[in-house]
Formats: structure tokens, sequence, C-alpha cells
């Protein structure tokens, strides 16, 4: 078949509009706020082979863990795949990324063929395990973080399986995850009916020529791209901190880039074994947050269908703190994203340091759980105002001032105010952004935030868990570090707590004040050379101290 190009272009919409909307199905229906206002999910369409058509990234370390999953469900089932199943999926060793990231997978027929398929995941509020929401930092095995979901039919040919069904929601602790999933079987369900309607419309002959024309044009895309990086193997680290047992360890991930005209290869061999506590990630996070970090480097433009990861090779050996073998703990696995990028920065630097921006804030984050007094229900709340703080800069932009819930790069959300105070008993007293948190340079790292809120019910229970009190985002070029973050807690009696970075602390009181700082990103190039009309602004402003300007940027206000 002769391949038309604007038709092929009608595709590539046609497929971002039909994962778009299921998107928007999701923030709608969906009542946990990790989902209807932080946006942690995804939503994608995919062949009949489970090869990615495109997807809408809401939190981009869930970008790539569908389509493994989607292959892997199509082994597991072979022929036993039918109209109207829904199948549901969390198993990290079978493929998933996260144990909370619960996913849909909804196949869809056509003419008696299976065409395609359409898959939602999501951060679900409780996934079993012996702690409320899903942080378990005393782990050590999987057991103890959640139910281990592999694929299984809820919907049998169009028919609930009421006894699978039950037995799922009967291993986990809050209501509101039944609701949640059946948010995500709607969407997946309207991302089904979109595609019909377009194989409709167009016809599955000319749906297949043209989806295998776009996977080609995407792929010459993306090694146009890689082509761009001189050939030649680049290295580079990130550090980990705490795996939540043993006190003043740290860890590093190693990556070897290799560039050879238009492939690239990420090599982490010479990785860190794998944990025996709570710090451990899985192989399709670890992936997925390679190549999220490399889409910050290239074309924005690029479609994100299977062409675009033809040209990317990666190695991440079983058993390292990446890629850790059964039965070991790896709920922390989509937070080792950053310091994994991290590495891929520091290694590209040298060759790209257009593209490559200083380090962001690092992850510091706390999910309080207990029974609201006010309705006598029980709540979760992951707490994303203060989870992160500034973005690094990079050449000609200063840093994102406090990019909120996300790891390496997107677009979720900050938490509502008001929301915040009906979904949980904390009253909020303070969130805002931080002066002089961002590293200095001639482009500064985004500001970071600080947040203060009263934990308002009795026998709270708070996790906390990141890297960032250890590790502050780093600066390039002669841009300099920001600061460290931190969670502090003041009792009613007056004692004040510092909770480590990975921590169970059960039985807060209410009444106790919880103080946290996220702060900055890194600066990028020499602090001096900043501009100083921009500079003189954001001391009035309260973006830089008069103090900061003279110290780190040696500037006196009073003389510009």
């Amino acid at each position: 078949m002769n391949i038309d190009p604007i038709l092929l272009s009608v595709y590539a919409r046609s497929f971002k509009s039909i994962t778009d909307e299921m998107s928007i199905s999701m923030q709608q229906t969906t009542r946990s706020p990790i989902l209807c206002e932080a946006k942690d999910f995804v939503t994608g369409l995919y062949d009949g082979a489970g090869r990615m058509l495109e997807q809408t990234e809401n939190l981009p370390i869930l970008a790539f863990s569908l389509a493994p999953v989607c292959k892997h469900i199509l082994g597991y089932f072979g022929d036993d795949i039918h109209p109207g199943d829904v199948i549901f999926h969390n198993d990290v060793f079978s493929l998933g990324n996260q144990n909370n990231d619960v996913a849909v997978f909804k196949p869809v027929f056509f003419e008696g063929a299976l065409v395609a398929w359409t898959a939602v995941k999501g951060h679900q509020a409780d996934i079993g395990g012996a702690v409320a929401g899903g942080y378990n930092p005393n782990a050590t095995e999987v057991w103890q973080e959640a139910l281990r979901i592999p694929p299984v039919k809820v919907y049998d040919k169009g028919k609930l399986r009421k006894d699978v069904w039950d037995l799922i929601f009967a291993n986990i602790r809050f209501d509101i995850v039944q609701h949640d999933m059946k948010a995500e079987i709607g969407a997946a369900t309207i991302g089904e009916r979109r595609f019909v309607e377009l194989l409709k419309k167009y016809g599955l002959e000319s749906l297949e020529a043209h989806k295998l024309a776009l996977f080609d044009a995407t792929r010459r895309m993306m090694e146009a791209e890689i082509a761009k990086i001189p050939n030649g193997r680049y290295c580079g680290e990130g550090y980990v901190y705490y795996d939540g047992k043993n006190e003043g360890s740290r860890y590093t991930i190693r990556v070897d880039i290799d560039v050879a005209d238009r492939h690239i290869k990420f090599d982490y061999s010479r990785t860190d074994a794998q944990t025996n506590g709570f710090v451990n990630g899985t192989y399709t996070s670890s992936a997925s947050a390679t190549i999220l970090t490399l889409l910050q480097m290239v074309n924005p433009d690029i479609p994100h269908n299977e062409g675009m990861v033809q040209p990317i090779e990666i190695v991440i050996p079983q058993g390292t703190l990446l890629n850790a073998a059964y039965p070991k703990a790896t709920t922390f696995g989509n937070h080792l994203c950053p310091p994994n990028a991290d590495a891929i920065q520091r290694a590209l630097a040298a060759v790209m340091p257009e593209r490559v921006t200083a380090g962001w804030n690092n992850l510091l984050c706390s999910l309080t759980t207990g029974i609201d007094p006010r309705n006598n229900e029980k709540y979760v709340d992951i707490g994303f105002m203060g989870l992160k703080g500034g973005s690094g800069a990079m050449r000609g932009t200063d840093g994102y001032d406090h990019i909120g819930m996300i790891d390496a790069s997107g677009g979720l959300l900050d938490q509502d105010y008001e929301m915040f105070e009906q979904q949980t008993p904390h009253r909020l007293i303070r969130h805002e952004l931080l002066e002089d948190s961002a590293g200095p340079g001639e482009w500064r790292g985004g500001l970071g935030v600080e947040t203060i809120f009263e934990i308002g019910a009795d026998d709270t229970q708070l996790v906390t868990f990141g890297d960032g009190d250890f590790e502050p985002a780093f600066g390039l070029f002669g841009g300099a570090d920001a600061g460290l973050n931190f969670i502090r807690l003041r009792y009613p009696d007056g004692r004040e707590v510092t909770p480590r970075n990975k921590d169970l602390i059960t039985g807060v009181p209410k009444g106790t004040i919880y103080h946290q700082v996220a702060s900055g990103g890194g600066g990028y190039g020499d602090p001096k050379l900043r501009e100083r009309g921009k500079l003189a602004e954001e001391v009035r402003d309260g973006v830089v101290s008069r103090q900061a300007a003279r110290e780190r940027y040696g500037f006196d206000v009073k003389d510009g």
C-alpha cells in the first residue's frame, strides 16, 4: 500500500488524541489526590503485538513501563485473550515497575482479530503489605511491601469475575482503590472505542501500513539525534544513600554510554549490587528512567512510539541495584530515577554541554496515614507539596522553580491547599518558594519550597523516603550546588525529631508541627557572569537575598 504522508500525520495525531482523552478521563473520574491532582499515571496505546503506538506521560517514570508488560501478557495468556477481557497487573518480577503502580490492560478487537491494546497505569493509595500506603522502609522482601498481582483477568469476555475482584480488594486497605481501578478500566474502554472508530474510518490494512511507516520515520528521527553525539564511550555516576537497614551505607550507579553513529547503548554492568534493604530498583523502572533522561536532551517533537526506542540499547544485569532479583524489596525503585539521571547527565556533560542540565533537587518525601477524627475514616496522603524542589539550570535557561512531585521530568501538578485540608485532617500553615534555595550560576537553578502544616490526628503514622538530605543538587561548569532538604517534627511537648530519610514513625500526636524544606536545583556557569539587571530584580522580588547576591554572585545591589 502506498503511504500517504498526510494520512500518516493524521494517524500519529489520532493516536496521541486517544491517549490524551484517556488521560482526561482518568483525571476527571479518579478520587485519590495522587491521581486526580498529581496525575501520577500514564495512558497508552499499543498494537496487537504490544508495540508502543503512543502514550500520554503524566508521570515520566511510568512512561515506558507498559509496553514490556503488554508483551508479557501476550505470552502469558497466549490464545486465551478475548473481546471484553480486562487484565490487572502490578508484579515487579514480571516486568512491573513498582508495586503501587497498578495497570489495566484491555485488548482491542476488530473484525474478530486482536489489533491493539489500551492500557492505564496509576499509583494506588494502598496495595496491601505491612504498611498502609505501600512504602515500608523496613521491608527486605516483596511480601512485606505489597500484594503481588501477576497478569489476572478481572473481566473475562466482558463478565466481571467477582471472586477475583474480591480476592484482590480484600487485601487492600482503602475502598477508594476500587473506585480508582474502575476509573482505569473506564479510561481504557474509552481508548478502545476511539481506536475502533479510527479503524472503521480508514480500515485495518491502511492502519497497519501507516503504523509501520510511522515507526520507521520515528526511528530515523531518533537516530538523527543520536548522530549529533560524538562517537565514543562516556561514563558517569550517581549516588544513593542509606538502604533503610545499614547506617552510613552508600551505593553507586555507574553507567557506560557507548555511542556508535546512530545507535546508543547504556550499560549499567558496573553498578553496585542490590541491597538487603528497602532500596532497590526493577529493570522496567530503571530502563524507563534512562529513556526519559535521554529524551530531555533530544528533539521534543519525536513521537513516542516503538520506533523511538529502537536505536536505544539498555543493559542492566539482574542482581544490581537497578534490577534486583526475586524476592527483594523494590518499592523505592522509582525514586532511583534521579541518581540514574545524574549519572547520565554527568557522563554526557562534556560532549553535550548545551543539552544537559545541572543537578535537580533530590527527593525527600513523606507519607502520612491514620484515622481522620472528623469522620472516623482512614486516610493516606503522599505530601507532594514539598516532595521535590527546583530543577537544574542549563545553558541559556534558569531552572524551573519548584518542580512538584516528579522524577526527572514531567508535568505533575502541586497539591491543592483546600483539597489537602479536606482529604486529610492536617492544617496547612505555610507553602512558599524559598529565598536563596537555588544553586547560583550564570543561569541559576530553580527555587525550592518550604512547607509547614499541623498534624490533625492522634496516632498518625509517618513514612519518609528519599536522599535529598544527603546530597544537594550539583552545579555544572562553574555553577554552584543548591542546599540540602530536611523534614522535622516538633511535638506538642516541645520535642523535635528529625526522621531518617527512610524511616517509619508511628504514634505521632495531634498538634505536631511538620516542617519540610525541598531545596533548589543546581546552577550552570559562573555566578559572577549572571546578568546584573535580572539579579537586581530577583533581590527585589525575594528570590535572592542581598547577602547572597554579594557573597555568591559578587554583586552589591546598591551598586546596580
